[in-house]
């Protein structure tokens, strides 16, 4: 991994309570109709109040097999589902973390894991390449990632109007020191699809955890049901405080979690337990 790549200046971090959203889908393999759903719950989430809004993990795509993401990526900039998000970002005034998207990668046959993140204007602000590729066999379930995706390596961090946003996707839960990188975010934003294998004994115990340890609030965006192919996803979608208390929730299928984020009271939290400043490695 590379150092923190941080897409902006520094900027002052909020005073005032503001609401942010996770978006949780059941994709499927129809571009057109994700993007469809993606709106609807954008324009929920904006319409309830939230200026920060998190896609999950390959929302416009959720294929019959792992390949069927090769064929509809795209170039940096160009693209349907890049158009969408930044015309959907300016449209709604909000910030919007794209989920995941694929984009062309430097191997034939593979592409990056890619989160982009748009403002209020609709610019593109901040582009983070998954680093860690999921690899499970378990009986007769198996996922071997980087048999379709190019690892990206180098940890994201954009400054925005809502404090630090620290940049991660689905596996990179599992490693804690990736979080530990991006140098004290205020929040960390999780598009992911985590299987309902895993997902049903590790996704809440790891999403606290990661609040916890670096006493920020988590959106958690996930994909939550059973999809085309026969895959079935974890959903519980969520937001996490940075003492760990789950704001809210959702189980499965689509639909918004939102909650809001106080920055004093996480700044009050850091002050009573200092934590952070503790750190000896």
């Amino acid at each position: 991994m590379q150092d923190v790549n941080s897409s902006r200046s520094r900027l002052a971090a909020p005073n005032q309570a503001f609401k942010v959203a996770a978006v949780q889908m059941a994709s499927g393999p129809n571009v057109a109709g994700n993007l469809s759903e993606a709106r609807r719950l954008i324009e929920k989430a904006a319409d309830q109040g939230a200026r920060l809004v998190v896609l999950p993990e390959y929302f416009p795509i959720m294929g019959l097999s792992e390949t069927d993401k090769v064929a509809v990526r795209e170039q940096p900039g160009n693209g349907v589902i890049q158009s969408f998000l930044s015309e959907t970002a300016r449209n709604n005034k909000i910030w919007l973390v794209g989920g995941s998207i694929p984009l062309v990668a430097s191997t034939p046959g593979k592409v990056l894991n890619t989160c982009l993140v748009f403002d209020e204007n609709g610019d593109q602000v901040a582009r983070y390449d998954k680093i860690h590729l999921f690899n499970l066999v378990l009986g007769n379930e198996q996922y071997h990632e980087a048999r379709t995706i190019e690892s990206g390596n180098q940890v994201v961090v954009v400054d925005s109007p809502f404090g630090r946003i620290g940049l991660a996707i689905c596996y990179d839960l599992r490693f804690p020191e990736l979080f530990r990188a991006m140098k004290d975010v205020d929040i960390i934003v999780l598009p992911s699809a985590f299987t309902e294998t895993t997902g049903k004994m590790h996704w809440e115990v790891l999403v606290r955890a990661r609040a916890i340890e670096n006493l920020a609030y988590v959106v958690a965006a996930a994909q939550g049901g059973y999809h085309v192919s026969g895959r079935e996803t974890h959903g519980h979608s969520m937001i996490v405080d940075p003492w760990g208390r789950i704001l809210d929730q959702l189980a499965r299928g689509s639909g918004v979690v939102i909650a809001e984020v106080n920055p004093s009271y996480q700044a009050s939290l850091r002050n009573s337990l200092p934590a952070l400043s503790h750190r000896i490695l």
